[in-house]
């Protein structure tokens, strides 16, 4: 058996400058690790999905955050240093990716070994998305340079929880 990567909200309306949720240089800066990720995994042949926020235009997140990737828009887009990684994407309106997708049917189908979590932010759908990974028995595994949020504390807390609270083995 093999493993999945989930490869959480690698998009442009997160890491390039001029987005309303651009989340910086500190955020930017897991992009080598997760390229280094899925060159290995790749390699060894595990399932990578890319998990994509897809909004409605009056999506309801839009009263607690501003509008962002909107289904249609470049910043619903994966970034351009990960595409050549792309064969599968699922699209979410929510913070995890099991929330309203098939992600665990396909999961169940291919029945890996671990998942392992990247992307962005560590403190919203990352740690949401392992949760919901880990309420559903699946063992996971978060590399920690390759998980960021602009809030330092709140990344170190997301990091602190998943590992201590939800069980996920942080590398």
């Amino acid at each position: 058996m093999s493993n999945a990567v989930l490869v959480i909200d690698m998009l442009r309306g997160f890491l390039e400058e001029g987005c309303p949720l651009y989340g910086g240089e500190t955020v930017r800066r897991v992009i080598p690790s997760i390229q280094r990720l899925l060159e290995k995994e790749s390699a060894q042949g595990s399932k990578i999905y890319f998990v994509c926020d897809s909004h409605d235009k009056d999506d309801p997140e839009f009263k607690m955050f501003p509008p962002h990737c909107i289904a249609g828009t470049a910043e619903a887009d994966i970034i351009p240093e990960l595409s050549k990684y792309v064969l599968e994407i699922i699209k979410k309106k929510r913070y995890s990716a099991f929330f309203g997708t098939d992600l665990d049917k396909k999961l169940k189908k291919l029945k890996p070994d671990k998942l392992i979590v990247c992307g962005v932010l560590t403190n919203i759908c990352v740690m949401h998305t392992v949760a919901d990974a880990r309420n559903r028995d699946y063992v996971v595994e978060v590399p920690a340079d390759c998980v960021a949020s602009p809030d330092e504390a709140a990344h170190r807390f997301a990091l602190e929880h998943m590992e201590k609270v939800l069980g996920a083995r942080l590398v």
